[in-house]
């Protein structure tokens, strides 16, 4: 009898234990949520401290070597066109502890693409050294090599930190900054309009580049990219020449920040 008045209680409590208190459980999601969320920054955190390197790329005699001895040993010295990479550890002058992998990638036109291939997947950050002195009449083949940068899957996933070094600063006819970055989106929105433009084949794809650069319907402008894009003016040679100190402090800035 006892047990038969007890049963209607017992399986009450059953049912409240088979049924969560709903404050319990909105505890319970939200203590999941963020374990999720710790979970994908970690993921992140981690895939971004694996890519050490920061490469430099451009044109051939854009300075990208002579660039690279000074970073890492400050003296000036003769250098030649480069038809392999070459690669050594630059550690903050600050801040011993922070340190990347640079990268001095070839700029000739048969080689450059290869070795981007090689190693975009490591990098961290691109500088992109420009010639500032022959921006003029290289502007078309520089904006033709880093539109295949920017385009590029891997790139474009990975979003490194992208500075464009406007090299030979101590030259007296070297174009600003400023001048080379608006003519760059010039010349890189009228790429995006012809290889938009390109025939596509039977089964409707395009045959021109990879990906659409900036965003559609509006004219292309650095802040459409999904990295962050800076620009500094600096000088390898520096403006004492050979026996002075190259003049990158701008650069040097950039590199202690993304190391």
């Amino acid at each position: 009898a006892m047990a038969g008045r007890l049963e209607p209680h017992l399986e009450a409590l059953r049912r409240e234990l088979r049924a969560p208190d709903p404050a319990v459980l909105s505890v319970l999601l939200a203590l999941l949520a963020v374990a999720v969320t710790l979970l994908i920054w970690r993921f992140v955190q981690g895939r971004r401290s694996s890519r050490k390197a920061v490469l430099l790329l451009g044109l051939c005699d854009a300075g990208k070597t002579l660039l690279f001895a000074r970073l890492l040993t400050g003296k000036y010295r003769d250098t030649q066109t480069s038809i392999t990479d070459s690669s050594a550890v630059y550690r903050v002058s600050n801040n011993k502890s922070a340190n990347v992998t640079l990268i001095d990638l070839p700029g000739h036109k048969s080689l450059r693409l290869q070795f981007l291939e090689r190693f975009k997947a490591a990098a961290r950050a691109i500088v992109f050294v420009v010639d500032s002195v022959a921006f003029q009449r290289e502007v078309k083949d520089v904006a033709e090599f880093l539109y295949q940068v920017l385009v590029d899957s891997t790139v474009l996933k990975n979003a490194p930190a992208l500075l464009i070094a406007c090299n030979k600063q101590d030259v007296t006819m070297a174009k600003s900054a400023k001048l080379i970055q608006q003519q760059l989106e010039k010349e890189l929105n009228t790429l995006r309009v012809t290889r938009s433009a390109a025939p596509t084949s039977l089964d409707g794809s395009a045959t021109g580049g990879p990906a659409q650069l900036g965003k559609k319907g509006k004219d292309f402008d650095f802040s459409q990219l999904p990295m962050k894009v800076e620009f500094v003016e600096c000088s390898a040679r520096g403006s004492k020449g050979e026996e002075g100190d190259a003049d990158f402090e701008d650069l040097e800035k950039w590199l202690a920040k993304i190391a």
